[in-house]
């Protein structure tokens, strides 16, 4: 299973990514999207929008089921990938390149801390298989 070490996870399957300019950029993990199958729809948070860690902000949406995406971390978000819109299945082909939205944290810089590293998340996946 292909896990970045730099990234950081939630147990609902997101990543999440601290960028130089201090946003966090978040996806669906690569675990998440071979779950859910073939993309046919992704939907981001509107820009501006303030989110709390865990929640529901977004969705995705494959051949097979419809999930929730849910915040990693409270803040607002401050860009969406307005590419997955015309081209969902690019989840599919690299789930960390494929970044869905951009939050700024609440905290700068950015508390990854209480969310799981690569070594953890991978753990949580092995025990659900």
């Amino acid at each position: 299973m292909n896990l970045p070490n730099d990234l950081k996870y939630t147990a609902t399957h997101e990543w999440a990514k601290a960028e130089a300019d201090g946003t966090v950029s978040c996806g669906i993990t690569h675990f998440g999207q071979e779950q859910l199958g073939d993309m046919v729809y992704v939907g981001a948070p509107e820009i501006g929008r303030q989110v709390q860690t865990g929640d529901a902000c977004g969705v995705v949406e494959s051949v097979k089921a419809a999930s929730d995406l849910y915040a990693p971390l409270s803040g607002e978000v401050t860009a969406v990938n307005d590419e997955l819109a015309n081209a969902p299945e690019a989840v599919n082909q690299d789930a960390y390149a494929a970044w869905i939205f951009r939050i700024r944290p609440i905290a700068a810089p950015a508390d990854l801390s209480a969310l799981l590293d690569a070594t953890d998340y991978r753990k949580l996946v092995d025990s659900a298989a």
